[in-house]
This record gives C-alpha cells, sequence and structure tokens, in this order.
C-alpha cells in the first residue's frame, strides 16, 4: 500500500511539473489568463518562485486592466518571499506608486521600508543600507501613523539604530585596543553625544576614562609657556582624566566597573600631587 500512495505522489507531482511546463510556453489571450489562476495557485502553496516566473511572463498583458493590482502585488511579493529584498523593495515601491488608493497601499509600504531592513548588513560592515533603511521605516511611520504596522515599524528601527551604535562603538573600542587613545577618547565622546541613550552608554565612558588615563599615565611631560605662567601638558591629561572618573562614578555608582574606575582616580590623584609643589 504503502509503495502505492508514494507511486500515485510521483504520479501528481509529475502531472503537476507537466502541466507548470506547459503554461510557461503557452501563448495568447486564454494563457495569461490561465497563468494568472496557476501563479496565484502556486503562490498560495508558497511555490513563490515558481509563481514569480509566471506572472513575470504577464505583468505586460494586465496593463492598465482591473486585474494589474492584485497581480503587481502578488508578484512584488513573490520577490519579498524570495528574500530578492531589493528587488522586493523596488516593486513595492512602483506598486504603492501605481496604486496610491489601493487597500494593499499600506502594507506594501511597510513591505517595501522591510525589504531594505532585511538588506542591511552586520554591524562590522559599512551600514549605508542600515542608514537607507531606517529613513524608509521612519517615511513609513510618517505617513501611516496609525498603522497596525507602526509597531513592527519602531522594532526594526530600534534594532538598526543598535547597529549604528555597536559600529560607532567598537570602531572607537578598537583605538583603545591599539592605543591610539586621542583618536580613542574622541570617538568614546562622539558616541556617547550621538547616542545618549544607547545600551552600551556604560561600556563608552568607562572605555573613554580608561583611554584618556592612559594617555595621561603614558604621556611624556611637556611644558609649554604661557604669558600666565606654565602650562603643563600630562598634568592636563590628568585632570581631564579625574574629570571622567568624576562623572563615571556619578552616573554609574553600581557599575561593574566600579573597582577600576577607582583605582584609576587614586593612581590621578597621586599623580597630580607632583604638580602641587610646582610653580
Amino acid at each position: 500500500m504503502n509503495k502505492f500512495f508514494y507511486t500515485l505522489i510521483f504520479f501528481f507531482a509529475l502531472s503537476s511539473c507537466s502541466e507548470y511546463q506547459k503554461a510557461l510556453k503557452a501563448q495568447g489571450e486564454e494563457a495569461t489568463v490561465t497563468k494568472f489562476k496557476m501563479g496565484e495557485a502556486l503562490y498560495e502553496e508558497g511555490k513563490f518562485a515558481k509563481a514569480n516566473r509566471l506572472f513575470a511572463q504577464i505583468v505586460p498583458n494586465y496593463r492598465g486592466k482591473p486585474q494589474a493590482q492584485k497581480l503587481m502585488f502578488l508578484y512584488s511579493d513573490t520577490f519579498y518571499q524570495m528574500k530578492d529584498y531589493y528587488t522586493a523593495g523596488y516593486q513595492f515601491e512602483r506598486f504603492v506608486s501605481s496604486y496610491p488608493k489601493s487597500e494593499k497601499v499600506e502594507y506594501a509600504s511597510f513591505l517595501s521600508a522591510k525589504s531594505y531592513y532585511q538588506l542591511s548588513p552586520v554591524y562590522s560592515k559599512d551600514q549605508k543600507e542600515t542608514k537607507e533603511a531606517i529613513t524608509k521605516l521612519q517615511n513609513f511611520i510618517n505617513l501611516f501613523p496609525n498603522s497596525q504596522y507602526v509597531q513592527d515599524a519602531n522594532a526594526l528601527i530600534k534594532q538598526l539604530d543598535f547597529k549604528l551604535e555597536k559600529k560607532a562603538y567598537e570602531i572607537a573600542k578598537q583605538y583603545n585596543h591599539i592605543s591610539d587613545y586621542p583618536a580613542s577618547v574622541r570617538s568614546f565622546d562622539n558616541f556617547i553625544f550621538d547616542f545618549p541613550g544607547s545600551k552600551l552608554r556604560e561600556d563608552a565612558f568607562f572605555y573613554r576614562l580608561d583611554s584618556a588615563f592612559k594617555l595621561a599615565i603614558r604621556s611624556v611631560e611637556v611644558k609649554r609657556s604661557l604669558q600666565k605662567g606654565l602650562i603643563y601638558l600630562r598634568k592636563q591629561r590628568l585632570e581631564t582624566a579625574q574629570e571622567y572618573a568624576d562623572t563615571f562614578k556619578k552616573n554609574f555608582t553600581d557599575s561593574k566597573y566600579i573597582e577600576a574606575v577607582n583605582e584609576m582616580d587614586s593612581t590621578i590623584t597621586e599623580q597630580l600631587e607632583v604638580y602641587s609643589t610646582k610653580s
């Protein structure tokens, strides 16, 4: 019985495949209607690649016809379901532009923006697509502020924002790792200013202090003579590091870094005492 059952399935699949191949090769008005119906059925079955091939053949034939709106939405969505997000984003944008009064325009606009989200790379790569996706999603929210998809769009923007945060944070931390402490301090300053609500804020404050501390401690003393007297460059760097330590302790009293911060602060205080005897 099992063998007979599987044989039936095999012949049914073979027959379906044969019908599909015939439909692809068929020409004429009747064939166009058949391709639409078969493509729609394949779409509903989740066979998006096959549906896409049929839709692609008949899109020109339905321009200006009532069925074109439905066809273009299904055609656009096959690209999305096939993970061809570049084409999906473009096709959904065309759909929205062509059918602004469609009941599907809100959903199509969301899927268009979401297609750009899907193109966003990992944080370590260039984030051009990430920034573009944020713009597309924000535009969707601005156009459809009461949409049922706004919550999803905001969640996607939050994920994309974190990629930008992570990218900026890792660049600043890399400067710390390779001992380019001036660049690290500048980068963490920018990070703290650009991402005030980041979950990486505590880490950024710590590594900014760590970079400033190492820069000061490893500095060779340089005196600069000004009208008001001698300026000690190393002392200035120690004072900057101390300011960062005070800021950190004020904002992160229960931090996992607090012991290390206290040690750095103690060392800075000891180093600054040297300058109390200098004129």
